[in-house]
């Protein structure tokens, strides 16, 4: 059983590599063997995280790029495939909700929904339509899009987010019917998780109180339990699994 877990000889590119999630995402596939490539606007992080894989031992090659500019993506793949020889997993991990796209629809810009769609949503599209021929080639190609809580129910104030990863969703199940039974296409839906993005909401007593109420679990997910779940995904050890969302959320959607 223990095998089926196992990454060792496949490539992986995770997008928002270098921090939170992402960064969490990359070494929990580095340890499952892959050689990783954590990919992102800032250099720095990545680097630092590809850094932390290869002192483990690992390999790794940060590749900064943004996911909403089609070059850079392809630059990405192809770097990829240069350094280890093909992709076999691709986690689209890049997404935001900025302050301006919070509110009510009608105090919502179109340009902060577009910028929002565009990262979370079309940057998935870009990457994955990208990574196409190589996961096609692999024994055991696979896509895992990083979506949420909010990709399965509403959430309020957060309307270009929750479309976003809604969208997200479908794309995973419409994907895996096109892409079957090469390649397999899933979803994971986290829950509130305690990174740099959610500070600011655990500081707050009363709406870190209000989730924590909200969530049988009672508390913040770590990052490396959104890990698991997508090595999981990634590995043989979930073969028969395609067009799933796996809500990693502590039993927030369950109410």
């Amino acid at each position: 059983m223990t095998e089926q877990f196992s990454l060792e000889g496949r490539v992986a590119i995770v997008t928002g590599g270098g921090r939170g999630i992402g960064r969490a995402i990359a070494l929990g596939l580095a340890d499952a063997g892959a050689a990783v490539v954590p990919s992102a606007r800032s250099a720095d992080e990545i680097e630092g995280v590809a850094d932390e894989i290869e002192a483990n031992g690992g390999d790794a090659m940060a590749v900064p790029a943004d996911v909403t500019d089609s070059d850079a993506v392809t630059d990405v793949i192809e770097r990829a495939d240069d350094a280890f020889g093909g992709v076999d997993v691709v986690v689209n991990n890049a997404g935001f909700n900025p302050d301006d796209a919070l509110g009510r629809p009608e105090d919502v810009a179109t340009e902060s929904l577009d910028r929002v769609l565009d990262v979370n949503l079309n940057g998935a599209y870009e990457v994955t339509a990208a990574a196409a021929d190589h996961l096609h080639e692999s024994d055991g190609g696979s896509v895992i899009n990083v979506a949420s809580v909010g990709g399965l129910v509403g959430l309020p104030r957060q309307h270009p987010y929750v479309a976003s990863k809604h969208g997200l969703v479908g794309l995973t199940k419409s994907l895996s019917l096109d892409w079957a039974p090469e390649v397999r296409v899933n979803a994971v839906a986290p829950g509130y998780v305690s990174t740099e993005l959610t500070e600011d909401l655990e500081s707050n007593d009363r709406l870190r109180q209000s989730i924590i109420d909200r969530t049988p679990l009672d508390r913040f997910a770590e990052p490396d339990e959104i890990a698991g779940p997508v090595v999981f995904l990634a590995s043989d050890a979930a073969s028969y699994v395609t067009g799933g969302c796996l809500a990693v959320d502590g039993g927030w959607t369950s109410r």
